[in-house]
């Protein structure tokens, strides 16, 4: 569903970035004395991106809504398809695969009947979904063995265990209990995630450490610098704002864990030295570790890069369709924040025939609001400029029902300052950051479990 929403730039941006990066890589590689196939395979996996990583990231910070949220989960699956036909043609070339039509055949074949197989299993467990949606346990046991299973026929086939458990997970992905799944499988997800990386640091022998230092330093900062940069290029040629691009890149900043599959392959294989392992994963251990520290601090990293990135601006952007209010701009109300209570405000607001403007950085919700002709905006109050567009509409009263302290504190500061008496209601998630907020300069703030309590409290009296 991602894919469909955002997929014509998710295309675009995973290939255009997939293509420069790999060429940028391989001419890093041979200036630093890496030649022929060693300089390809290490190109190749240095322009992928984690796609577990950033979507672990996106979920930590509630982004994975946002647009640029949605965009890098888009640019994450085109990366993993292309890192299937990556593995696809590394196993058809160890086979002799390529070096005839017949054999090509063959093998384009063996992938074809593996996904016939999926597709064929995808409909019969829609089928029985009433039978094993019940049992939770049944559920988990069967598509655990399913992934297992997959894994297994790619590889009589000479196709990579990843290859096999990544269609099996697509194929339960689009299933209607998969938010079910998705909760069994998180714990074993995590912990299988730790041992992920107890397992690459297991692989780096403090020689290796010692040896490959520097090569993989510089390696890591192309790679934090230059993915960055093109989906900032790239975005902004498509028509999206540097701040969209800028937080896009920012999130796919690292190498991937197919990257580490990619070469772990080559050598086996015998196309890569051992040693290049150990090279690709002290790349992998950098630039996880940076690249989580940026997506934290997104917003600073921007307001320091924006006077970078205003070259990059473009006068018509994407976000400028995501709009629609009133000729005069001018609302009483300001809602930030559809989502939740926002609804229910919206209704209240509605029902007493007040001017109001929804504000929100989730492109559906937009969508929607504009679909029910609902005075609305796309954007981020973390965001200057879109301060300065509320500005002009001159309200007289905000309510924001987001929960990040930051924001609630930029956006009551701003209003504050610009004139006192607009009322400001804001949401926080505990005691203290009301109490911070309050010395903002808030009319009242909102701590919704604690309401949430006091209602229930009412309700049994």
């Amino acid at each position: 569903h991602v894919l469909k929403e955002v997929g014509k730039t998710s295309v675009l941006l995973g290939v255009c970035q997939m293509i420069i990066s790999t060429a940028l890589g391989y001419v890093v590689l041979a200036l630093l004395g890496y030649q022929g196939i060693t300089a390809a395979y290490l190109a190749v996996a240095l322009a992928f991106s984690s796609t577990i990583i950033v979507i672990k990231l996106l979920i930590d910070k509630n982004d994975l809504e946002a647009l640029y949220g949605k965009i890098a989960v888009g640019f994450l699956l085109v990366q993993d398809l292309i890192a299937m036909l990556v593995l696809l043609v590394i196993a058809a070339g160890e086979s002799g695969g390529l070096q005839s039509y017949t054999g090509f055949a063959l093998v384009a074949g063996k992938g074809v009947l593996l996904l016939a197989l999926a597709m064929l299993m995808n409909h019969v467990f829609k089928q029985f979904f009433g039978y094993l949606g019940k049992p939770q346990e049944l559920l988990f046991l069967i598509t655990i063995a399913w992934c297992f299973f997959m894994a297994m026929v790619a590889s009589w086939f000479g196709f990579s265990l990843e290859m096999g458990s990544f269609i099996a997970g697509v194929t339960v992905a689009s299933l209607p209990f998969k938010l079910n799944l998705n909760t069994k499988i998180r714990p074993l997800r995590d912990f299988f995630l730790i041992i992920f990386f107890v397992v690459l640091g297991m692989q780096l022998p403090f020689e290796t450490i010692t040896a490959m230092f520097i090569p993989a330093a510089i390696l890591s900062l192309v790679v934090l610098v230059s993915k960055p940069f093109l989906v900032v290029l790239i975005m902004s040629l498509l028509g999206y704002r540097t701040k969209t691009g800028f937080s896009t890149g920012i999130a796919v900043a690292q190498i991937s864990e197919f990257s580490l599959v990619i070469i772990a392959l080559g050598a086996t294989l015998g196309h890569v030295d051992e040693k290049i392992s150990g090279l690709i994963t002290l790349v992998g251990i950098m630039t996880i570790t940076v690249s989580t520290y940026f997506v934290t601090f997104t917003d600073r990293l921007y307001r320091s890069c924006a006077p970078f990135l205003k070259w990059f601006e473009r006068k018509k952007v994407y976000e400028q369709k995501l709009t629609l209010h009133a000729a005069e701009k001018q609302y009483d109300v300001v809602i930030v924040g559809y989502h939740r209570i926002g609804y229910n405000i919206l209704e209240r607001l509605q029902s007493k025939k007040m001017k109001f403007l929804v504000i929100d950085y989730n492109p559906l919700v937009i969508k929607h609001l504009m679909a029910k002709n609902i005075p609305c905006l796309y954007g981020d109050v973390s965001e200057e400029e879109v301060l300065e567009e509320l500005k002009k509409f001159k309200p007289k009263m905000i309510i924001s029902t987001i929960h990040p302290l930051q924001d609630n504190l930029l956006l009551t500061h701003f209003f504050k300052k610009l004139n006192k008496q607009v009322a400001v209601y804001a949401t926080a998630r505990n005691i203290n950051d009301a109490l911070m907020l309050y010395d903002q300069g808030a009319n009242y703030v909102i701590i919704p479990h604690l309401l949430e309590g006091e209602r229930v409290a009412d309700l049994l009296k």
